[in-house]
């Protein structure tokens, strides 16, 4: 029997670690173990009542045939609107695309603007899927490794280092996806200057903004002087409004970009469902409150979960500013021998609590840093104890 040639743009492709995880953890679950999940990326909270309400809505109304490529004129409005109530740019609805979810967005950013051979700036520790898209693009994946006393947060420093005559563009995220950090205005006008100066293109994921704490605020880099024309900001619905299913992102920039962006749309996925575009309308617009009820909930757990962590041995981890995740280093726990397993990476201690505890997080090879993991703490407080308790005892063995 002739064997199909796959092509080579997804003969390399990588598979989600995060999403093979949380698979790998609810298969173990459907066998009836008691597994806790502490992988996923989104909220364990129910969607707001009305904007579940707005979706059963449009279905009586008929709002289920297909709507203009790049979203409907609504839910564009709605989306300018939280923009410039949030970041204070001010855009147009032409600046504007509505995509399948965030990582679509930034998967039509990243093909509209980079070439094959195209250097893209690219911060470690990375959300897993960055490097895939631009190795799909034909881009070079041009890591930038954040110096340890700076805690995560990049700095123009760290960029100026690994900067090459062929970059091209930078992927920021802020807060960051696994570790966190949110970059403050200091640090993000330096990063801009240096845009400026070397003409980089900024794709800048902001799915995190309204989570964050301690008095934080997640600024937006295309709100700096001279950035709003140079960078392509992304956003969605699925983290501030517990809305992962509905999946409904969007990017907002130069109109040019945009429609190519959209046309790229066009011969893929069209448009986004009709009924979550709705729904996605209703939360922007719709009453906040829910939004700031999770973010509370979330420090609440940030806080228990860092003490836990900082307190066992074997592990250490900075205070996150944002998002729901711990980005925690096993570092000191290097070498040690736990019920006859040596481990020596974040992949050994995480098959190690997965097999032996029941316990699942996400090791950080697949964000570029192998001796660190990644823990959600988007999950109930008596969950996320039982987990904690869990990875205590096995590390005190």
């Amino acid at each position: 029997m002739t064997q199909l040639v796959l092509a080579d743009r997804v003969a390399g492709l990588a598979p989600s670690p995060t999403m093979t995880l949380d698979a790998k953890t609810k298969a173990l679950m459907s066998q009836g173990l008691d597994v806790v999940n502490l992988t996923a990326g989104e909220p364990d909270f129910d969607t707001p009542q009305h904007i579940g309400e707005a979706a059963q809505e449009a279905i009586r109304h008929g709002d289920t045939r297909y709507t203009a490529v790049g979203g409907t004129a609504r839910l564009k409005a709605a989306i300018v609107d939280r923009i410039h109530e949030d970041t204070g740019l001010s855009y147009v609805p032409e600046d504007v695309l509505v995509s399948v979810g965030a990582k679509h967005s930034l998967y039509n950013a990243v093909l509209s603007l980079t070439n094959p051979g195209d250097g893209v700036l690219l911060p470690v520790p990375y959300w897993v899927t960055y490097p895939e898209q631009i190795r799909l693009a034909g881009g070079e994946v041009q890591l930038v490794n954040i110096l340890n006393e700076h805690q995560g947060v990049l700095t123009r420093g760290d960029l100026e280092r690994a900067i090459q005559p062929n970059s091209r563009g930078l992927i920021l995220n802020s807060p960051s996806n696994p570790s966190g950090a949110v970059v403050g205005r200091a640090n993000l006008e330096a990063i801009a200057a240096l845009a400026i100066e070397r003409d980089l293109w900024v794709i800048s994921d902001e799915i995190y903004a309204r989570l964050v704490y301690d008095g934080v605020k997640a600024l937006s880099i295309a709100s700096l002087p001279g950035m709003q024309e140079r960078t392509i900001l992304i956003n969605g619905v699925s983290k501030a409004y517990a809305m992962t299913g509905w999946r409904i992102g969007y990017a907002a920039g130069p109109s040019r970009v945009i429609k190519a962006m959209a046309n790229l749309q066009s011969q893929s996925t069209s448009n986004p469902t009709s009924i979550s575009q709705a729904a996605a309308e209703k939360a922007l617009i719709g009453p906040q409150e829910p939004v700031e009820e999770m973010r509370r909930e979330f420090d609440r757990r940030r806080r228990y979960a860092v003490s836990r962590v900082q307190s066992m041995p074997g592990l250490q981890c900075h205070e996150p500013k944002g998002a729901f995740y711990l980005w925690v280093s096993m570092e000191p726990a290097v070498g040690r021998t736990i019920r006859g397993r040596r481990v020596t990476t974040a992949d050994d201690l995480a098959l190690l609590w997965l097999e032996e505890a029941n316990v699942s997080v996400v090791p950080g090879s697949g964000f570029g840093v192998p001796d660190h993991f990644r823990m959600s703490y988007a999950t109930s407080m008596d969950r996320l104890t039982e987990g904690l308790d869990r990875m205590e005892q096995l590390l005190g063995e």
